[in-house]
């Protein structure tokens, strides 16, 4: 049928006015298109089964707060990672004002992800030596569960390109502060 002969004015296209209704609605605009979240889609629980468990987690220091991407921050923010063992970091990036990594579970079944966030954002907090600076970080995170293997190699090319996406250098590998701290397999 061509556009003219839609009766209810949809004439814009050849499209039936009940797909184009289809097309716009939020649930399967494309990925630009969607409505901002105002606040953090945090997991309740994380979602087990028989595949890896790896979550893509994104930290904000307070108002955004260039803070972090020095030697003495990202030694702090290694060490609480170290203390807060009941999930395992992999491949990070520390920003100037916010944190990209991958984590995992390190026990089954898992502890809850914000309480395991809490305590080292708490312990970076706590030994944080310039006092003026507090408080540190902003009170949400993102975080999102990968669902397949290739998620988690398409997010570290998304992480890996920040630092040149922001200016801060001109390759990726020269930025000091990033690394590995476990390597996450993934398993379906």
């Amino acid at each position: 049928m061509k556009a003219e002969q839609w009766a209810d004015g949809g004439r814009s296209s050849a499209t039936p006015p009940n797909v184009r209704a289809r097309r716009s609605s939020p649930l399967q605009q494309s990925p630009l298109r969607r409505p901002k979240r105002k606040k953090p889609a945090h997991f309740p629980t994380v979602e087990i089964g028989f595949r890896s468990i790896i979550i893509f987690l994104t930290v904000s220091t307070h108002r955004r707060r260039p803070l972090l991407a020095n030697n003495e921050a990202t030694q702090r923010i290694i060490a609480a990672w170290q203390a807060a063992n009941s999930w395992r970091v992999g491949r990070y990036v520390i920003m100037p004002d916010h944190i990209h990594l991958f984590c995992a579970p390190n026990a089954f079944p898992p502890s809850p992800l914000k309480n395991w966030i809490a305590f080292w954002k708490n312990h970076i907090t706590r030994a944080w030596p310039h006092r003026d600076q507090l408080p540190l970080w902003q009170r949400d995170f993102w975080d999102r569960q990968l669902r397949r293997g290739e998620s988690y190699a398409e997010k570290w090319k998304y992480v890996e390109n920040n630092r040149v996406r922001h200016g801060h250098v001109q390759r990726a590998e020269d930025w000091l502060y990033q690394g590995e701290l476990n390597v996450l397999h993934w398993h379906d």
